[in-house]
């Protein structure tokens, strides 16, 4: 696909690349995880909270912000499908060592259990991206979005518009079609959302 280098910024690529770069996966978990860590279980859940999301997010930044240094990866979003299929791996591993200890260390259920969602989110988008260049932005919005929802009370899930919002700014890029961001969306909010609810 062709991106939005192409043509001249307009304000509406503007305002799409800002929602895109604010409200990217990393940027979702990091809010998402202390969000639900505090209000759940006080300061201890912050601080376990920081522990996932070191694994979840942090990590994963670095891993891809040295593949660009490197110049193995083109972008912090990782537009091409094919290196995705390097990157995704690599954070499940991340996240299944974060999930490991936490359930060795007996951390709070929740923020347990939302760390097997993540994984468990992770999984199909790594099978769909073999073929497909699934959207990863709306999959990990929307699996966030039900997740606080099961967790904190269904008043979370009017969050729902912002995933609509992350979809439309991904398609007015030209980093995925309407298509990609939709199933992505789905994808995340039933698989992350079955595996937190079994799992909590």
């Amino acid at each position: 696909m062709t991106t939005e280098a192409t043509t001249a910024p307009t304000s509406r690529t503007i305002w799409a690349r800002r929602v895109t770069d604010g409200v990217e996966p990393k940027n979702v978990i990091i809010a998402m995880l202390p969000l639900m860590g505090i209000v759940r279980y006080g300061w201890t859940g912050l601080g376990w909270a920081a522990f996932a999301a070191l694994f979840a997010a942090v990590i994963p930044t670095m891993f891809i912000q040295r593949g660009i240094r490197k110049g193995t990866l083109e972008d912090r979003h990782v537009g091409h499908r094919q290196r995705r299929l390097t990157v995704i791996p690599f954070i499940m591993g991340s996240v299944a060592t974060s999930f490991a200890v936490m359930l060795w260390l007996d951390a709070p259920a929740d923020l347990t259990a939302m760390v097997l969602a993540m994984f468990a989110s992770l999984v199909p988008i790594l099978v769909i991206t073999v073929w497909w260049k699934v959207s990863v932005h709306t999959a990990v919005a929307a699996g966030a979005v039900v997740c606080l929802g099961i967790a904190l009370g269904p008043l979370w899930l009017l969050l729902a518009p912002l995933v609509a919002a992350i979809g439309w700014s991904r398609v007015v890029l030209r980093d995925h079609t309407a298509a990609q961001t939709i199933v992505g969306a789905a994808v995340g909010a039933l698989t992350a959302g079955l595996a937190f609810w079994a799992a909590r």
